[in-house]
């Protein structure tokens, strides 16, 4: 299965948060998060905004949706990381992204970017921190300079590199 611009965004964003100091749930979060605002930007998919009460909570057995939904909208706020902003919330003391309804979850991030690997995310993800370390700190908080200089002129070769690795099995 091939590896696609979506994936290295996800991936490169998640090694950047986490290099920031986010813990890796969360990091993997905001990776998800940044690659589908990414992808729906371009696309100019945002119309509308969401507000706190019309948050897709995840499925959690034995709880009911509109229960879950009001503690988690007590929780919705603004996230800066560096100068990018996102909207999170927090579940079980941990702090997760949002785009429009829908939380993005480890789970999701495992379904979305980390199955497309296989077994090899792991080194794809080693592969992704060395990269996002030989960057100071300024860039990796710039939004605009994490893009320019770290992520778009890696992505090809990265998503090439890591289809190949897939591929290779």
């Amino acid at each position: 299965m091939a590896i696609g611009r979506f994936q290295v965004m996800a991936t490169l964003q998640a090694a950047r948060a986490y290099r920031l100091g986010l813990p890796m749930e969360s990091a993997k979060s905001w990776g998800l998060n940044r690659a589908i605002f990414y992808a729906a930007a371009k696309k100019g998919l945002f119309k509308r905004k969401i507000t706190p009460r019309e948050i897709t909570p995840p499925k959690i057995p034995g709880v009911e949706e509109r229960e879950v939904r009001e503690e988690i909208a007590k929780t919705f706020q603004v996230f800066n990381l560096g100068d990018e902003m996102g909207y999170s919330v927090e579940m079980e003391g941990k702090r997760f992204f949002v785009i429009g309804d829908k939380i993005q979850t480890p789970q999701d991030f495992h379904k979305q970017i980390e199955s497309r690997f296989g077994d090899k995310f792991p080194q794809a993800w080693e592969e992704a921190l060395k990269l996002v370390e030989k960057f100071d700190e300024g860039i990796l908080r710039s939004q605009r300079y994490f893009y320019e200089l770290v992520y778009k002129p890696h992505r090809d070769e990265l998503a090439r590199k890591w289809t190949e690795m897939v591929s290779e099995g």
